[in-house]
């Protein structure tokens, strides 16, 4: 769990951190902050915390005004010597009001409820959570050649590709061979960790490729290990919408 405390005392936020730790060693603090100002600029400019924890007076002006200048949606637990400020705080994601001297037991209540409103699962995602995790993908395709079977490991496949409206299997020693599959389903039944669909008619091992080039404003070629016998193109492009996604995959 991620938490970002801003607290301008910084034997406040020691002690924060100590007693997070201690409650649960899993708990990571990714940024101590002593103003509004610093605040607003680690927001816009970092992935949202799991949780804030935050005092009410800040270095130059209370904590509210971070909320009036941009949109804040991670929980926030306040963290404060000032008991005024409660109903103003109920407003503002709050899910709890601990009070200064902050004691260990006070501030595991407010972590466990946290976890209890924030961090419960629907019977449905994490049914779709273990489907993934257990998950097993296609390890060896039959294929057919005249009267004989083989079978292809698909850590062998260069890619999976379609020719004249027939889809066919490359392998990294350069055989080719017609598949009867779609590359719709091939798609579903292959890692997606090792195989792109890099437009209509591409899936790419990433094993194979040897080159990426930036190809017009937008777009990009690859460049396989084992060219294509029955195509004439040196490079292969990625699909305009593909090239965001297929930049993050290779990027994993």
């Amino acid at each position: 769990m991620n938490i970002l405390i801003i607290e301008n005392e910084k034997p406040a936020a020691d002690k924060l951190g100590r007693l997070l730790q201690k409650i649960d060693e899993n708990i990571t603090i990714v940024g101590v902050i002593e103003t509004v100002e610093g605040t607003v600029n680690w927001l816009q400019n970092n992935q949202s915390p799991d949780l804030i924890l935050i005092d009410i007076q800040l270095d130059d002006g209370i904590c509210f005004e971070i909320f009036e200048t941009i949109k804040v949606d991670t929980p926030v637990i306040f963290t404060t010597a000032y008991n005024e400020y409660v109903l103003r705080a109920f407003k503002v994601n709050s899910v709890d009001y601990l009070l200064k001297p902050i004691e260990e037991e006070a501030l595991r209540k407010a972590l466990d409820k946290f976890k209890t409103l924030h961090f419960k699962l629907p019977g449905d995602i994490l049914k779709q959570l273990f489907s993934e995790l257990n998950k097993q993908y296609k390890n060896r395709f039959l294929i057919k050649i005249g009267l004989h079977y083989r079978s292809i490991q698909v850590n062998e496949i260069c890619c999976f590709y379609i020719l004249e409206r027939a889809t066919f299997i490359r392998t990294f020693s350069g055989k080719e061979y017609s598949i009867d599959n779609s590359l719709d389903y091939l798609q579903k039944i292959v890692d997606p960790d090792k195989f792109f669909r890099i437009n209509r008619n591409y899936l790419v091992n990433i094993n194979a490729i040897s080159d990426i080039l930036s190809y017009s404003s937008s777009r990009l070629q690859l460049r396989l290990n084992e060219k294509i016998q029955s195509i004439n193109e040196d490079y292969l492009v990625v699909s305009r919408e593909k090239v965001n996604e297929f930049k993050k995959w290779i990027d994993k």
